[in-house]
Parts: C-alpha cells; structure tokens; sequence
C-alpha cells in the first residue's frame, strides 16, 4: 500500500484512514519489525530538542496523527486528515491479533494497573494471547533480561507504556532483534484499559476536544500543554506562510 505524508514543522506525518493505518502496519509487519509513534504537539516539541528522539520520529515505520493539535496543524496547511488516538489503534490491534490467534506482550505502567489492563482485556477478548506483561520499573540492567525474556514469546504485537520519550527509545533500541513484531508505545492506556482513568466522553472524543477533558481533569497538564500547544500552531501558521 502507497502511503502519502505531510510535513509539520520538518516532521513527517502519515496521510492515512484509520483502517488503512491498520493495513499498512499489519502487511509490513509480515516482512519486519515496525515501530509505530503516535505523534501529538508535545513530541514534535521535544523532537526539536533532543536530537535521538527528533531521529525516531522521522524514521519510524508509522507516525498517526493522534494529538488534535497535529490534525489541526494539517488542516491550517490545508490537509483534512482524520485523527488517529492512538489508544483506539492499539486496541484494535489487540483485537486483530485475538482474531488470529497471535501473542501479545504489554510492558509498562505499575504492576496493579498492568495486571487489571490485561484482566480487562481478556475479558474484551477472550481468546487473547497475553504471553508476556512486565511492569515498568526496570533499570537499564534489567532490560536486557526483559529483551531475552519478550524474544522467547515471539509476541505479534508489543505495547509498550512507558511514557514519551522513553518508550519510543526503548521501542527504537530493541526492534531489532525481533522477527514481524509490531511495536507501539502507548502512554498512559493501561491507566484507561484497567479502568484508573476515564476516557472523555464519547460527545468531547467526536469533536476533538479529549485534550480539554483531560485537562479539565487533571489540571496539573495545564503547564505542559501551554505554551506548547498556541506555540505550535503559531509555528504551523508561519511555517504556512512562509511555504517551508
């Protein structure tokens, strides 16, 4: 499948339908391991400072629009391209690999929300393949044995919920030595998935206002989403008139 990007402030971002965001990713994985980042104004912020994460982000297999502000930022260049949570992607892709009868491994969050996200899931889906969970407090000692351990399972798919930027460099570091895996880092949605943390409602999630539900909730992400977010978009707008 030929797939179209945009560029946002020297990122690039895929220019796909959510299920054909699902396709390209399933067929690639049949030939190699791949790395998927669910990017939002927050990573792209970071990318212009740390070099290794700028990398990632420019050479991963999939970058979905999951922050609202990048799906604005397109539509500011003149792109409607529909947002991609990426938390509805990766379960959908759990969903894909129950179907099939494929291993699945989740690493990240603190054991008791990791083992009631894995409850839930087998509840959702009974015939799901969790073949490997690991909390996420390791050292870089432990990682190697956590590696040797994920190899040994030979998992489909890896959901990895250590918080940007972490994750995307763990994912970046060890995709590697894997056969057809297919990795996404998934932030906070084993706090959702073990049902800690809420989801907007439905009526906020269609009108791409989850971020101002969010913040509603947890007021303390007011200080890393502002100025992030108004910067952004003002750095689209220029980077629109000047036609970079």
């Amino acid at each position: 499948m030929e797939k179209r990007r945009a560029k946002i402030l020297g990122f690039e971002v895929d220019l796909l339908s959510f299920n054909d965001a699902l396709t390209f990713i399933i067929n690639k994985s049949e030939s190699q391991s791949t790395q998927t980042v669910t990017i939002n104004p927050e990573m792209i912020a970071l990318g212009e400072k740390n070099e290794e994460f700028c990398e990632i982000l420019k050479t991963a297999d999939l970058v979905i629009p999951d922050g609202f502000g990048v799906k604005l930022g397109l539509k500011i260049k003149g792109i409607n391209q529909e947002r991609i949570p990426g938390i509805e992607f990766a379960k959908k892709l759990i969903e894909y690999c129950a179907e099939n009868g494929l291993p699945i491994a989740l690493l990240g969050a603190k054991e008791d929300t990791l083992q009631d996200a894995a409850q839930n899931l087998l509840k959702e889906f009974p015939k799901l393949n969790i073949a490997y969970k690991r909390n996420g407090y390791f050292n870089s000692e432990e990682e190697k044995g956590i590696v040797e351990e994920l190899k040994a399972v030979s998992p489909k798919l890896v959901l990895v919920a250590l918080g940007v930027p972490k994750q995307e460099v763990f994912i970046k570091n060890i995709k590697a030595e894997f056969n057809n895996t297919m990795f996404v880092g998934v932030g906070g949605s084993f706090d959702v998935w073990s049902g800690r943390v809420k989801r907007a409602p439905v009526i906020f999630r269609k009108i791409g206002c989850e971020w101002l539900w969010r913040l509603i909730k947890e007021p303390s992400r007011f200080n890393r989403m502002f100025p992030t977010l108004p910067l952004f978009l003002f750095k689209v707008i220029i980077e629109k008139i000047t036609n970079r």
